[in-house]
């Protein structure tokens, strides 16, 4: 271990500002003397239940205040924070829980059915947080601080790397190489491993964001996102570090994330670029307020027709770049350079470093190859998987998989993921770049492309495609309506019509899906 320690950031919060609203959830609406206070009482209440310094509590919740008062309670005992996707089948879910070796499965009502398969498991207990964890009024008693409420002797976390022990000690805080939380990849292109993000992964990460989005007094983060992805959970520890009011919403509705813009004093709002095109529909054309500064956009490499559309509306989008191994923001527009560089992710955030490489050589400006960063976000490594932990992080320098290039002032462009480019006759085709283009067509809604075996090319793109409703198009004409503006070797061999496409719970386009359900 480093010896470097933080305070426990919402004790200290609840100590600097303790009447400033921390969190709007529901029917909640708490100060940080609040939450605070809950948090400890949940903490004392999971430890009564056997839980304790390094032992894994995996969270099966919607979002809400709950989820919230978790993360924070497993937080000052230690505990390691293991979220669930909640869109999972019961035997995914099964296998996560197996995979990390949880202790305590945490699950609300809305959740009890997935949890059956779980309760074979034997060393996994598992508690409901609606029947025998609910959230009590505070008590006037003095919170306790992370020192006395986590056990005396620590666990080694097992199959994680010997920086990740975490110690007790007198200081009552987090110790920043001690793990936080275990995520789970969103497995888009294989099996999902867990990434480990230790205190200080998340602290940097904060950090970074805050020296490049601002920070104001009158912040106000939403988050629709799920909690248990990403970028929910790094909203409910900015807020805190930050010292700004969370307003968490328990599921994405476009109607009711304009209203709190407009109704609710919404500063930032994080989105995907599915979430972002169905708010602007909803909306029509009423402007956004001033008071919105920032619409973060994650989630992949945004559609160009949608961004152009946001610049014409006057709205604030800003496109990230991020990754679950990297707690979050990797790179991220700044605000003022929104429109002079439509499209790019920006420069990566202090103190992460990046650069292009092409066989593990690093490339100049303009030329494309993988993505790869270095940092104190970047996770130490993966749950039980030292090659895959090797594979990807060599020399120091993270491994995203990604591919991309850098402008001549160091801007990152986002292309695709190394895994779904397409070589068609020896050209390189961005799945992405087509997907834009169909888009574009004023009769389609979504698009999503990969590659397929091709006797004569090798690989061709496909195209699988959804309409708007009450629209109609035949193949030939999309077709033909692709060979006006892409490079014959781009346009799509196939166009499939479907009624939705595969999305997981961060928005992202689940090509290895569309792949499997081809021909």
């Amino acid at each position: 271990m480093t010896g470097e320690w933080l305070p426990d950031w919402l004790h200290q919060r609840a100590l600097i500002s303790p009447n400033r609203l921390a969190l709007i959830a529901g029917s909640a609406r708490w100060s940080f003397r609040d939450l605070d206070q809950r948090a400890t009482q949940m903490a004392h209440r999971l430890n009564a239940l056997g839980l304790g310094a390094g032992d894994r509590a995996a969270l099966l919740l919607r979002n809400g205040a709950p989820f919230v008062v978790l993360v924070h309670a497993l937080s000052r005992l230690g505990a390691v924070v293991v979220p669930l996707n909640t869109r999972l089948t019961p035997a995914e879910i099964n296998w996560q829980l197996a995979d990390v070796r949880a202790q305590l499965l945490i699950y609300d009502e809305a959740n009890a059915a997935a949890t059956a398969a779980a309760r074979g498991l034997p060393a996994l207990r598992l508690a409901s947080v609606d029947a025998g964890l609910h959230l009590r009024p505070p008590t006037q008693s003095t919170p306790a601080t992370s020192a006395n409420v986590m056990l005396s002797k620590a666990k080694h976390l097992s199959g994680m790397p010997e920086t990740l022990r975490f110690t007790q000690s007198d200081k009552g805080g987090f110790p920043l190489d001690a793990a936080h939380s275990i995520l789970y990849t969103s497995g888009t292109t294989g099996h999902p491993k867990g990434a480990v993000l230790t205190f200080g992964n998340h602290w940097w990460s904060a950090v970074g964001s805050a020296l490049n989005l601002g920070l104001r007094a009158d912040d106000r983060w939403l988050a629709c996102l799920p909690l248990f992805h990403v970028g929910g959970l790094a909203i409910l520890l900015r807020s805190v570090i930050y010292g700004i009011t969370a307003m968490v919403h328990e599921s994405f509705d476009p109607v009711d994330i304009n209203r709190a813009i407009d109704d609710d004093e919404v500063t930032i709002v994080s989105v995907v670029g599915a979430m972002l095109q169905r708010m602007l529909a909803a909306r029509g054309d009423k402007p956004y307020p001033p008071s919105l500064r920032c619409v973060l956009l994650g989630g992949g490499p945004a559609p160009p027709d949608l961004l152009e559309d946001c610049a014409r509306r006057g709205a604030p989008v800003v496109q990230t770049y991020g990754l679950t191994e990297a707690a979050s923001q990797v790179a991220t527009l700044s605000p003022e350079d929104a429109l002079r560089k439509l499209g790019s992710a920006g420069k990566p955030l202090l103190p992460t470093e990046l650069r292009i490489e092409q066989e593990g050589v690093v490339v100049g400006a303009g030329q494309v190859g993988e993505i790869v960063i270095r940092g104190p976000t970047v996770t130490p490594g993966y749950v039980d998987r030292p090659e895959a932990t090797a594979h990807a992080i060599r020399d120091g320098w993270f491994h995203t998989g990604d591919l991309g290039y850098l402008d001549e002032e160091g801007y990152l462009y986002v292309l695709d993921r190394r895994d779904d480019l397409i070589i068609s006759g020896g050209e390189n085709v961005y799945p992405v770049e087509v997907e834009a283009v169909l888009r574009t067509h004023p009769a389609v809604e979504d698009a999503g492309v990969v590659g397929v075996p091709d006797e004569r090319w090798g690989q061709v793109p496909v195209a699988f495609v959804k309409l708007h409703d009450a629209a109609t198009l035949t193949e030939p004409d999309l077709t033909a309506f692709c060979y006006t503006r892409l490079a014959r070797y781009k346009v799509p061999a196939h166009i499939r019509f479907v009624e939705s496409l595969p999305r997981n719970a961060a928005g992202k386009l689940l090509r290895r899906a569309l792949l499997e359900s081809w021909p």
